[in-house]
């Protein structure tokens, strides 16, 4: 089959590798029909590639078709059109009943120190071959995969249930916003994009989207949000004060994490990947750009909330510990449980599209594409929000 590989920093090529096969009898196989392009999947084309191999498949967004099952899956059958969550959970253990399925005991890297394997993403998460490719083999299959209905919606209806819409729904919720309250995001990327119409869906009043990329704020403005582009604004704590009778928002968002502009350390880190490999202790180390989190920090109100969805890469700039006790604010972070949030988020992808599923991506590529697309997405060129690859699409002559 042909799947998109990691070869080194910055080198990312489609390639001819062995098809998937059953390998456990929780195991399922699926044509993946469509597959996302992430902002995390970028970290490990850059600053993250010290835990990727020559050879591994990239990708933790997918939707497809079940061709074969192992004998334990009795919950899915061949034929049926699943979207596939980016963590790899049991279903049974002691954090997954809990809803903790980032966590899942069963698949834990402890190897790694981390928590549930997740497709596509480097040795930290288990080294899994992820879904950028025609075929994915799909581990603990008798709880993963989400059985979708049996329509025509075009896969943008429902692959991004994979990642990205958990992610932005558990950021809302762990934001904790009052009803009728206000809630300011750093970030328009995807997941920020999400996290503001979520918040108004779920009762916000005032919804305030921070970003300096102009294809973002207009993304934003059209599904009614109040953007504040940080290349006018000097002051963007004073801003949304003023927009907020002098307080500040009562919970913000940062999701941004170290995909933050203009930072120095990173931008190091990411030179010394490509000069020669950085090592672990480097990775882990390295200051990550934290100016959206200090400033997220600074701007809630008091007594109020900053939920994380951005990922950091390992210990960052020392917390402002001052600011955070005397304001008395409540910090969430972690990865998307995604199989929690699924059912929640289901009724909403509907034909009114409230959430605006189908005006988020930008690009839909075949996947022999993938090379052009990770630079096109990494540089923000062609007005590049969100990428789908389609395998089954044909490759441009």
């Amino acid at each position: 089959m042909r799947a998109v590989t990691w070869q080194d920093v910055n080198d990312v090529r489609v390639e001819t590798v062995p098809d998937p096969r059953i390998e456990q009898p929780t195991d399922a196989i699926i044509s993946v029909t469509s597959s996302g392009i992430c902002g995390s999947d970028l970290h490990l084309a850059g600053p993250m590639g010290r835990y990727m191999c020559r050879g591994d498949i990239l990708g933790h967004e997918a939707i497809g078709i079940v061709e074969e099952l192992g004998p334990e899956v009795t919950r899915l059958s061949v034929g049926d059109r699943v979207v596939v969550p980016f963590n790899i959970a049991c279903g049974d253990c002691g954090y997954c009943r809990t809803g903790l399925t980032s966590q899942c005991s069963t698949t834990r890297v402890r190897g790694q120190g981390t928590g549930a394997a997740q497709f596509g993403y480097s040795a930290l998460y288990g080294q899994v071959p992820g879904a950028q490719a025609e075929y994915l083999r799909v581990p603990q299959a008798q709880f993963g995969p989400v059985v979708l209905p049996h329509d025509n919606e075009p896969d943008q209806r429902y692959l991004f249930l994979s990642d990205i819409l958990p992610t932005a729904w558990q950021a809302v919720i762990y934001a904790e916003v009052p009803p009728c309250g206000s809630v300011a995001v750093w970030g328009l990327g995807p997941v920020g994009q999400l996290c503001t119409r979520i918040a108004w869906q779920l009762g916000a009043d005032q919804v305030f989207g921070i970003d300096r990329v102009p294809e973002r704020l207009a993304m934003a403005r059209r599904h009614g949000i109040h953007v504040i582009d940080t290349r006018k604004v000097s002051d963007v704590t004073e801003a949304l004060r003023e927009l907020t009778g002098g307080e500040g928002p009562d919970a913000v968002i940062d999701a941004v994490g170290m995909e933050a502009h203009g930072a120095p350390p990173a931008v190091l880190l990411h030179r010394s990947a490509g000069a020669g490999g950085a090592s672990a202790e480097v990775v882990e180390s390295s200051r990550d750009r934290v100016a959206a989190l200090h400033q997220s920090i600074d701007a809630v109100r008091r007594g109020g909330t900053v939920s994380v969805a951005g990922v950091y890469a390992g210990p960052f700039d020392p917390l402002p510990m001052l600011q955070l006790f005397d304001k008395q604010l409540t910090m969430r972070f972690g990865q998307a449980n995604v199989r929690q949030w699924v059912d929640e988020i289901m009724p909403m992808l509907n034909a009114d599209d409230p959430l605006g599923v189908m005006d988020l991506v930008t690009h839909r590529l075949p996947l022999e594409s993938a090379s052009e697309a990770y630079w096109m997405f990494q540089q923000k060129r062609d007005r590049c929000i969100k990428v789908i690859l389609e395998p089954g699409r044909p490759a441009a002559v």
